[in-house]
């Protein structure tokens, strides 16, 4: 090795960064707070209807779900008696709730560049002060119907959220995931999100178990793994490598969310019934994983239905 690749490697270290990919695949002594390695997390709950068909096949099924992502399409789909009936049936489940607001770069007339290939790869991030206003004004409407979770994939945003809650304009208990379209896939990249604020990350789906590993020596926060992933991300099954995963990264919660891209599936002209037909579909692959993970790695143990730091929706 050179001189001048050891010497950058000691400076990440220093700076609380391996230097290296944890190619030792060391055990990860971190866990959620009662000792559990790993959860579930589904993500899709679009409608009520959708939210329902989840809880009964998770019941079916015998099932914990700890944590869905609510909304992908977008919450301003859904009108308040939606949203509230969603937060209501997610509270009496024990179930924490992560939504996916509006507005969107997407959304915005004047984004002409994300429209094209190599303009979307400048990322998701908010065009200007505007955008970021209409963001912020529907996660308060989401907090207004019970909601205390949410996805942020800003960092300008991520900074405004997090002065609003320690000065008290959102509620304290309110977390933030950082979504995989921030496109964070390092033990650096972590490290600066975790110091910004967030409680969870999704790294991208394509990660290694070692560039897993080195982003656990680096940071606290649970870690959101894809397990499955829609073909448009790369249709990665990893199904085997969940005790592994869990091994390495813990605390994880295990993310599914299969199909052929997220446009196609959570465009809000999608019926409900697709929608409740495929987050079924969902439930069965986390039944798979919890198989996988009491043949394979029966002391790695997941958290049982509420546990007590989930972060519930509030009743309103």
């Amino acid at each position: 090795m050179s001189e001048t690749l050891n010497s950058i490697r000691k400076f990440m270290e220093k700076e609380g960064i391996p230097g290296r990919d944890g190619y030792d695949l060391a055990t990860s002594e971190k866990g959620f707070a009662d000792g559990a390695k790993w959860r579930i997390e589904i993500a899709g709950v679009e409608r009520a209807s959708t939210m329902e068909a989840m809880i009964s096949e998770a019941k079916k099924r015998n099932v914990v779900v700890h944590r869905a992502i609510a909304t992908v399409g977008g919450s301003t789909y859904c009108d308040m008696a939606e949203l509230r009936d969603i937060a209501q049936m997610a509270r009496d489940e024990k179930i924490e709730v992560v939504m996916t607001v509006g507005h969107r770069k997407g959304w915005d007339t004047g984004s002409k560049e994300m429209s094209n290939r190599e303009g979307g790869l400048q990322g998701f991030r908010l065009r200007g002060s505007d955008n970021i206003s209409y963001h912020i004004a529907d996660i308060m409407r989401n907090i207004e119907a019970g909601f205390r979770g949410f996805l942020v994939y800003d960092e300008g945003v991520l900074f405004l959220l997090n002065k609003m809650r320690a000065e008290g304009l959102i509620p304290a208990e309110t977390i933030f995931k950082f979504s995989v379209f921030g496109g964070y896939c390092s033990a650096a990249g972590a490290k600066v999100i975790e110091n910004m604020g967030v409680n969870s990350m999704n790294p991208i789906s394509d990660v290694s178990l070692p560039i897993l590993s080195s982003i656990r020596k680096a940071v606290d926060i649970p870690l959101d793994v894809y397990i499955i992933i829609v073909d448009e991300f790369g249709g990665m099954y990893r199904i085997y490598e969940t005790p592994e995963i869990a091994r390495v990264a813990s605390p994880v919660y295990f993310k599914i969310e299969p199909g052929t891209s997220e446009a196609d599936i959570y465009k809000p002209w999608v019926t409900e019934e697709f929608h409740a037909n495929l987050i079924r579909e969902k439930v069965k692959m986390a039944s798979v994983i919890q198989e996988i993970m009491a043949r394979h790695a029966p002391d790695l143990k997941t958290s049982p239905k509420g546990a007590a730091d989930l972060i519930l929706p509030a009743k309103v």
